[in-house]
């Protein structure tokens, strides 16, 4: 009889796409739910839903489909080779990946025009302070090296 985790992991060597999306839904959510239990409040479920969904629609997918490019763009495990796939994920993938953190933030994204259109109360001084801080936001990963 073959254990489950001879099974688990031949599947997830079968189908690393689908292995890779439950793999980060389960981290993110796992993530989301232990903060929230150290905080030491009620647990909120359906943020946590909202999490494990964010990570399985965009966050998985994007990830795997981005290494999988880095990987084949510069093959090897050499120390320049990873470096150079280091910087280059810092550089190009990590402002991607902050930034749909802030989507719900900014007043830039697409995802927030047809709110933009109605009339209501938001003050012109509130969408120039989001817009410039959804853009200095991403300034720590360039310089995070001197850490």
């Amino acid at each position: 009889m073959v254990s489950w985790w001879q099974a688990l992991t031949r599947a997830a060597g079968r189908y690393p796409w689908p292995a890779n999306v439950l793999l980060y839904a389960g981290f993110f959510s796992g993530g989301d739910a232990l903060q929230q239990l150290l905080r030491g409040g009620q647990p909120d479920w359906q943020h946590t839903r909202h999490v494990a969904t964010v990570a399985v629609a965009f966050h998985a997918n994007l990830n795997y489909v981005w290494l999988s490019l880095l990987e084949r763009a510069l093959p090897g495990r050499a120390p320049r080779t990873i470096l150079a796939k280091v910087l280059c994920d810092q550089a190009l993938g990590g402002p991607v990946y902050v930034s749909t953190f802030y989507a719900e933030w900014s007043d830039v994204l697409a995802f927030c025009t047809a709110d933009q259109l109605q009339p209501h109360s938001h003050s012109l001084a509130n969408s120039l302070h989001w817009t410039l801080w959804f853009s200095v936001g991403h300034l720590p990963l360039f310089f995070s090296t001197g850490r």
